[in-house]
Protein backbone atom coordinates (compact mmCIF):
# COMPACT_ATOMS: atom_id res chain seq x y z
CA UNK A 1 0.00 0.00 0.00
CA UNK A 2 2.75 2.45 0.92
CA UNK A 3 4.72 1.45 -2.17
CA UNK A 4 1.75 2.35 -4.36
CA UNK A 5 1.37 5.71 -2.61
CA UNK A 6 5.09 6.33 -3.05
CA UNK A 7 4.88 5.64 -6.80
CA UNK A 8 1.81 7.84 -7.12
CA UNK A 9 3.59 10.72 -5.35
CA UNK A 10 6.65 10.29 -7.57
CA UNK A 11 4.49 10.29 -10.69
CA UNK A 12 2.74 13.50 -9.66
CA UNK A 13 6.05 15.22 -8.98
CA UNK A 14 7.87 13.97 -12.07
CA UNK A 15 5.20 14.18 -14.76
CA UNK A 16 4.39 17.64 -16.16
CA UNK A 17 1.18 19.34 -15.21
CA UNK A 18 -1.25 18.27 -17.91
CA UNK A 19 -3.73 21.03 -17.13
CA UNK A 20 -1.19 23.80 -17.64
CA UNK A 21 0.06 22.39 -20.93
CA UNK A 22 -3.44 22.57 -22.36
CA UNK A 23 -3.80 26.27 -21.61
CA UNK A 24 -3.26 28.48 -24.62
CA UNK A 25 -0.71 31.22 -24.53
CA UNK A 26 -2.18 34.45 -25.82
CA UNK A 27 -0.12 37.20 -27.40
CA UNK A 28 -0.35 40.22 -25.09
CA UNK A 29 -2.96 42.77 -26.05
CA UNK A 30 -4.22 41.03 -29.17
CA UNK A 31 -6.46 38.24 -27.98
CA UNK A 32 -4.89 36.07 -30.71
CA UNK A 33 -3.32 32.74 -29.85
CA UNK A 34 0.49 32.99 -30.11
CA UNK A 35 0.65 29.54 -31.74
CA UNK A 36 -1.78 30.73 -34.41
CA UNK A 37 0.42 33.76 -35.11
CA UNK A 38 3.53 31.59 -35.50
CA UNK A 39 1.63 29.17 -37.73
CA UNK A 40 0.40 32.07 -39.88
CA UNK A 41 3.98 33.27 -40.35
CA UNK A 42 5.09 29.83 -41.53
CA UNK A 43 2.05 28.90 -43.62
CA UNK A 44 2.56 29.90 -47.26
CA UNK A 45 -1.20 29.85 -47.85
CA UNK A 46 -1.95 32.26 -44.96
CA UNK A 47 -1.71 35.38 -47.13
CA UNK A 48 -4.03 34.06 -49.88
CA UNK A 49 -6.48 32.87 -47.23
CA UNK A 50 -6.47 36.31 -45.61
CA UNK A 51 -7.03 37.98 -48.96
CA UNK A 52 -9.92 35.60 -49.68
CA UNK A 53 -11.39 36.51 -46.29
CA UNK A 54 -11.01 40.21 -47.08
CA UNK A 55 -12.74 39.69 -50.43
CA UNK A 56 -15.59 37.84 -48.71
CA UNK A 57 -15.99 40.63 -46.15
CA UNK A 58 -16.09 43.24 -48.92
CA UNK A 59 -18.62 41.20 -50.92
CA UNK A 60 -20.78 40.96 -47.80
CA UNK A 61 -20.99 44.74 -47.72
CA UNK A 62 -18.62 45.66 -44.92
CA UNK A 63 -16.90 49.01 -45.29
CA UNK A 64 -13.29 48.68 -46.40
CA UNK A 65 -11.85 49.92 -43.10
CA UNK A 66 -13.98 47.54 -41.04
CA UNK A 67 -13.19 44.58 -43.31
CA UNK A 68 -9.46 45.37 -43.23
CA UNK A 69 -9.44 45.61 -39.44
CA UNK A 70 -11.39 42.34 -39.08
CA UNK A 71 -9.04 40.46 -41.42
CA UNK A 72 -5.94 41.95 -39.80
CA UNK A 73 -6.72 40.05 -36.59
CA UNK A 74 -5.93 36.71 -38.24
CA UNK A 75 -3.61 37.73 -41.10
CA UNK A 76 0.16 37.14 -41.18
CA UNK A 77 2.07 39.99 -39.52
CA UNK A 78 3.23 41.83 -42.66
CA UNK A 79 -0.24 41.85 -44.21
CA UNK A 80 -1.88 42.58 -40.85
CA UNK A 81 0.28 45.67 -40.31
CA UNK A 82 -0.55 46.98 -43.78
CA UNK A 83 -4.28 46.37 -43.33
CA UNK A 84 -4.29 48.02 -39.90
CA UNK A 85 -2.38 51.03 -41.23
CA UNK A 86 -4.82 51.50 -44.09
CA UNK A 87 -7.86 50.99 -41.84
CA UNK A 88 -6.50 53.47 -39.27
CA UNK A 89 -5.94 56.09 -41.95
CA UNK A 90 -9.46 55.57 -43.30
CA UNK A 91 -10.99 55.83 -39.82
CA UNK A 92 -9.06 59.06 -39.19
CA UNK A 93 -10.70 60.52 -42.30
CA UNK A 94 -7.93 60.23 -44.87
CA UNK A 95 -8.80 60.18 -48.54
CA UNK A 96 -9.19 56.51 -49.53
CA UNK A 97 -6.71 56.95 -52.37
CA UNK A 98 -4.12 58.25 -49.89
CA UNK A 99 -4.99 55.84 -47.08
CA UNK A 100 -3.75 52.83 -49.02
CA UNK A 101 -0.54 54.48 -50.30
CA UNK A 102 2.88 53.00 -49.32
CA UNK A 103 1.72 49.92 -47.43
CA UNK A 104 4.97 47.99 -47.74
CA UNK A 105 7.82 46.74 -49.89
CA UNK A 106 6.27 43.43 -50.88
CA UNK A 107 5.01 43.08 -54.47
CA UNK A 108 1.67 41.81 -53.21
CA UNK A 109 1.23 44.81 -50.92
CA UNK A 110 2.13 47.14 -53.78
CA UNK A 111 -0.45 45.45 -56.02
CA UNK A 112 -3.06 45.64 -53.24
CA UNK A 113 -2.23 49.30 -52.66
CA UNK A 114 -2.62 50.13 -56.37
CA UNK A 115 -5.90 48.20 -56.56
CA UNK A 116 -7.31 49.87 -53.45
CA UNK A 117 -6.38 53.35 -54.72
CA UNK A 118 -7.84 52.58 -58.16
CA UNK A 119 -11.01 51.25 -56.54
CA UNK A 120 -11.33 54.35 -54.37
CA UNK A 121 -10.96 56.67 -57.36
CA UNK A 122 -13.20 54.78 -59.79
CA UNK A 123 -15.76 53.29 -57.43
CA UNK A 124 -15.16 49.78 -58.78
CA UNK A 125 -15.57 46.97 -56.25
CA UNK A 126 -12.33 46.00 -54.52
CA UNK A 127 -13.47 42.45 -53.72
CA UNK A 128 -12.85 41.04 -57.20
CA UNK A 129 -9.35 42.47 -57.40
CA UNK A 130 -8.49 41.17 -53.92
CA UNK A 131 -9.73 37.69 -54.91
CA UNK A 132 -7.51 37.83 -58.02
CA UNK A 133 -4.52 38.81 -55.86
CA UNK A 134 -5.24 35.81 -53.62
CA UNK A 135 -5.33 33.48 -56.64
CA UNK A 136 -2.10 34.95 -57.99
CA UNK A 137 -0.30 34.50 -54.63
CA UNK A 138 -1.65 30.96 -54.32
CA UNK A 139 -0.30 30.13 -57.80
CA UNK A 140 3.11 31.59 -56.86
CA UNK A 141 3.22 29.46 -53.70
CA UNK A 142 2.28 26.33 -55.66
CA UNK A 143 4.96 27.09 -58.29
CA UNK A 144 7.59 27.48 -55.55
CA UNK A 145 6.51 24.18 -54.01
CA UNK A 146 6.69 22.40 -57.37
CA UNK A 147 10.16 23.84 -58.00
CA UNK A 148 11.32 22.69 -54.57
CA UNK A 149 10.00 19.19 -55.24
CA UNK A 150 11.78 19.01 -58.59
CA UNK A 151 14.99 20.34 -57.01
CA UNK A 152 14.74 17.67 -54.29
CA UNK A 153 14.46 14.96 -56.94
CA UNK A 154 17.63 16.17 -58.59
CA UNK A 155 19.49 16.47 -55.29
CA UNK A 156 18.49 12.96 -54.24
CA UNK A 157 19.72 11.35 -57.45
CA UNK A 158 23.42 12.10 -56.69
CA UNK A 159 23.68 10.26 -53.36
CA UNK A 160 21.43 7.51 -54.65
CA UNK A 161 23.73 6.99 -57.63
CA UNK A 162 26.75 6.91 -55.34
CA UNK A 163 25.08 4.18 -53.29
CA UNK A 164 24.06 2.01 -56.23
CA UNK A 165 27.16 2.39 -58.40
CA UNK A 166 29.41 0.26 -56.13
CA UNK A 167 26.71 -2.41 -56.04
CA UNK A 168 26.67 -2.63 -59.84
CA UNK A 169 30.45 -2.76 -59.96
CA UNK A 170 30.46 -5.57 -57.41
CA UNK A 171 27.79 -7.49 -59.31
CA UNK A 172 29.68 -7.06 -62.55
CA UNK A 173 32.92 -8.33 -61.01
CA UNK A 174 31.17 -11.25 -59.36
CA UNK A 175 29.49 -12.17 -62.63
CA UNK A 176 32.80 -11.88 -64.48
CA UNK A 177 34.56 -14.04 -61.88
CA UNK A 178 31.74 -16.57 -62.08
CA UNK A 179 32.20 -16.86 -65.84
CA UNK A 180 35.97 -17.24 -65.39
CA UNK A 181 35.50 -19.91 -62.75
CA UNK A 182 33.05 -21.78 -64.94
CA UNK A 183 35.48 -21.73 -67.92
CA UNK A 184 38.36 -22.86 -65.74
CA UNK A 185 36.28 -25.68 -64.32
CA UNK A 186 35.34 -26.86 -67.82
CA UNK A 187 38.90 -26.71 -69.05
CA UNK A 188 40.20 -28.70 -66.07
CA UNK A 189 37.53 -31.39 -66.50
CA UNK A 190 38.16 -31.61 -70.23
CA UNK A 191 41.81 -32.52 -69.75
Amino acid sequence: MTVGALFLTAAVLVLPDVGRSRLRRVAPGTGVDAATTVAAEQDPHAVPASLDLLAACLRAGLPTATAARAVAESAPPVLADALRRGADRLQLGADPAEAWRALGDDDLLEAFSRAARRSAKSGAPLSGIVAELAERRRAEVEDKAAAAIERAGVLVSGPLGLCFLPAFVCLHKCQYRGVCFALCARSSTAE
